[in-house]
């Protein structure tokens, strides 16, 4: 009989260590030289919803604006759930005005793809996928008057967008772009971009659970006159519509630091030391750029209901936990009736494939 194998024992302490041994949850490099002491004034022992607090919130916020040059009008919050909660935060509430194309080539995109189909039953989906790992789709034929969702770096297959001079500036879709491994990595235009997602534990090399949201003013506009036809749960919503029965307000106050539930103060002050504290760093901070405003295409659907208050709560908390009494509950259901996406596929021809 064979002796199974045994993995080797290492015995010895290693003596090579890494250069950079300062590494955030994701695990990403932290700057060089990081120390723990860099969040000693971190906002802990205190409620984060005080004003010091929110102001180290919307520290974050107004830096990141700033450093990765966001163009003006743009909206950004700090949201759960990390990328991920990002991501299907928009997707959640932006989804379903109209047609949506899905450009995947990677693991992550093909996660988006599947929620896009199976999860929110986008009824009209087009998928532009590459033969292989390595490659990326015929961008060319991408059809900008749908919505677009794509990752703009793909870091388990290798292969990112060159830039964003395939997308059209006077589209008449959204374009929501995973882009938690460019950000703060690497050039990205984000005037072609109306939702833009990413992360602290990336290039920051933050620590984990909080994500972020950019929102063009197109992406606004889509927020607050379009009802999507599926319940929301709370850590999705971004305006007091989502609840049901409310006015499509936005609720500014996310945009300003005033974060849905409750961040580590920790992970806040970790990110709001670690840009422009890098030596070296090539990504010098810059004001924001001033962009054209592009016409858009965007049609309301319906007519806006009249506000309906939560007694004893201010608008952020408008309908966020309690249902009114006029609202009917939601029947349980065993299983979403509704019909998967109708897939149309779109690939790297054969004679264009390497």
């Amino acid at each position: 009989m064979t002796k199974p194998m045994t993995k080797p024992v290492m015995t010895t302490k290693p003596v090579a260590k890494p250069a950079r041994p300062w590494f955030s949850s994701g695990p990403c490099a932290k700057k060089p030289g990081w120390d723990v002491g860099e969040v000693k004034d971190a906002f802990v022992g205190r409620l984060f919803r005080h004003p010091d607090g929110q102001a180290r919130l919307r520290a974050v916020i107004e830096q990141s604006k700033e450093i990765l040059g966001l163009p003006a009008d743009y909206r950004v919050a700090i949201v759960p759930g990390s990328d991920t909660g990002a991501i299907e935060m928009a997707m959640w509430n932006l989804l379903g005005h109209r047609a949506v194309e899905v450009c995947c080539w990677e693991n992550f995109g093909f996660t988006w793809l599947a929620d896009v189909v199976a999860q929110l039953r986008i009824p009209d989906v087009t998928v532009h996928s590459a033969e292989r790992y390595g490659q990326l789709p015929d961008l060319d034929r991408v059809d900008f008057a749908k919505d677009v969702v794509f990752t703009w770096n793909g870091t388990t297959s290798g292969v990112r967008v060159p830039d964003g001079e395939w997308i059209p500036a006077d589209r008449a879709g959204l374009t929501i772009c995973d882009a938690t491994s460019a950000v703060f990595g690497m050039p990205v235009d984000f005037a072609k971009l109306d939702v833009v997602t990413w992360s602290w534990q990336k290039a920051l090399g933050g620590e984990g659970a909080h994500g972020m949201l950019a929102l063009s003013p197109a992406a606004v506009e889509r927020l607050v006159t379009f009802r999507p036809d599926r319940p929301l749960p709370k850590v999705f919503r971004l305006t007091r519509d989502a609840a049901g029965g409310g006015d499509g307000v936005l609720l500014d106050g996310l945009f300003d630091g005033f974060t849905i539930n409750t961040p580590s103060m920790l992970a806040v002050e970790d990110a709001r030391v670690a840009p422009g504290l890098v030596p070296g760093d090539r990504r010098p901070s810059r004001p924001p750029r001033e962009v054209a405003a592009q016409p858009r295409r965007h049609r309301a659907l319906g007519t806006r209901e009249p506000t309906r208050r939560v007694p004893g709560r201010g608008p952020e908390y408008d309908l966020v936990d309690e249902h009114l009494p006029e609202v009917p509950p939601r029947p349980v259901r065993a299983a979403d009736p509704r019909p998967a996406g109708r897939l149309r596929a779109s690939r790297v021809p054969p004679d264009r494939a390497e």
